[in-house]
């Protein structure tokens, strides 16, 4: 299994942001489409950052309210890793677990082909355990 398997299932929508929307603006958006992340992008759909719930979290720790009307540049994670779609789900997780991060652009030959999260993954790799053993249950029944 790999990247591109779990965007056929999930999807290829990324939701994004420009990087001078205000944080309340970003927050609005990660409530109305019930994410954790939003790819920061500019105009020409260059990745620039990722700002997500937990940025705004520890952000609003240190500046209270007056965070709402910051930029979203000012809270981003500026150094995005990426993967590509034909890389396998364990190599992904072990990217996410290292990095300390939830979720994962998927770039393939320069071009935004998606995102996953962490919870895609382990959604994909939970399905993918049970087929198996059900597979092998199956199998073992048969040679009974």
């Amino acid at each position: 299994m790999n990247i591109a398997d779990v965007l056929d299932t999930k999807g290829r929508t990324v939701h994004s942001v420009v990087p001078w929307a205000t944080v309340a603006e970003a927050v609005e958006r990660l409530e109305k489409y019930r994410i954790g992340a939003l790819l920061v992008s500019d105009g020409e759909n260059r990745i620039r950052g990722i700002v997500s719930e937990r940025d705004v979290i520890r952000e609003l720790a240190r500046r209270g309210n007056r965070l709402l009307s910051c930029n979203v540049e000012d809270i981003m994670t500026r150094n995005v890793a990426t993967v590509s779609s034909t890389e396998s789900l364990t190599y992904a997780m072990a990217q996410m677990t290292r990095g300390r991060y939830r979720h994962l652009p998927v770039v393939d030959g320069g071009r935004l082909v998606g995102m996953v999260s962490i919870g895609d993954l382990v959604n994909h790799r939970v399905r993918e355990m049970e087929l198996q053993t059900g597979v092998l249950r199956d199998a073992y029944i048969a040679t009974r």
